[in-house]
């Protein structure tokens, strides 16, 4: 979706940068490093907002348990259900398979 927009170079750079790291706390190191508290807590609520729309959870119940604003709710689950990459179903299914979920 937005490989158009930045470098190829710098998007795979970044990509095996993420891939490389092996464990939870190696992951929370990179991401602590790489990101402001306000990104990672963006990344956690698209995810969790993501997760609960899988689950049948209403817009208002997501709003309500995760604070995420309804177009933030909206673009979501767009992208989980109808056009995305298969980002967000194939992360869960994994979590899910793997019991991290």
């Amino acid at each position: 979706m937005y490989k158009s927009k930045l470098s190829e170079k710098n998007i795979q750079q970044l990509f095996k940068a993420i891939l490389s790291l092996q464990t939870q706390e190696e992951c929370m190191a990179f991401f602590d490093d790489l990101c402001t508290m306000n990104e990672i807590k963006a990344f956690t609520q698209r995810l969790e907002v993501a997760r609960m729309l899988r689950d049948g959870f209403t817009y208002e119940g997501i709003e309500a348990e995760t604070g995420a604003a309804s177009a933030t709710i909206s673009r979501v689950n767009k992208l989980l259900n109808y056009g995305s990459n298969g980002g967000y179903q194939m992360s869960l299914d994994r979590m899910v398979t793997t019991k991290e979920l």
